[in-house]
């Protein structure tokens, strides 16, 4: 069955830098875009980053650019997004999400305080 398992979430100071991980299985992973999202308290969820099946093409929320990288290995089965100069307001439950046939992992908690 489809599976995606996100990792690496954590508390980190602001400036500091975190990478998350998704590890996806039960499909042809290299077929699909995928996407991370993430969900602050009281808020709706909303997408931070977007990448190619390939991995040749990438999108960001303004919010994140400069400032997050997304990546993919297909060998590995496995996406990536690279957080650096984090601010208390990046705070929220981070989800990955494969595209064209809508699947969720379940989320890891990113928490930036002093």
């Amino acid at each position: 069955q489809v599976q995606l398992v996100e990792s690496g979430g954590g508390l980190v100071q602001p400036g500091g830098s975190l990478r998350l991980s998704c590890a996806a299985s039960g499909f042809t992973f290299s077929n699909y875009p995928m996407s991370w999202y993430r969900q602050a308290p009281g808020k709706e969820r909303e997408l931070v980053a977007t990448i190619s099946s390939s991995g040749g093409n990438t999108n960001y929320a303004d919010s994140v650019k400069g400032r997050f990288t997304i990546s993919r290995d297909n060998a590995k089965n496995t996406v990536y997004l690279q957080m650096g100069s984090l601010v208390p307001e990046d705070t929220a439950v981070y989800y990955c999400k494969r595209l064209l046939r809508d699947y969720w992992g379940q989320g890891t908690q990113v928490t930036v305080s002093s």
